[in-house]
């Protein structure tokens, strides 16, 4: 895992096109702007953990 120490509105770049800035850091919480690509998904942990499980769950239904 890269760590990276970064300031409000610093920048940080993944590939040519994801750009993921810190907007506001208040108390424990860090918010984050990320321009991506329309084609790339973007997701919170969870969510995206909701959203895997209900597509295996899907895939086991059609087995």
């Amino acid at each position: 895992m890269l760590v990276l120490s970064r300031k409000t509105n610093e920048t940080i770049v993944i590939r040519d096109d994801i750009v993921i800035t810190v907007v506001e850091i208040r108390g424990d919480k860090v918010r984050l702007g990320i321009d991506a690509p329309k084609d790339v998904p973007v997701h919170r942990r969870e969510v995206y953990e909701a959203i895997k499980k209900a597509e295996q769950e899907k895939a086991d239904l059609q087995q």
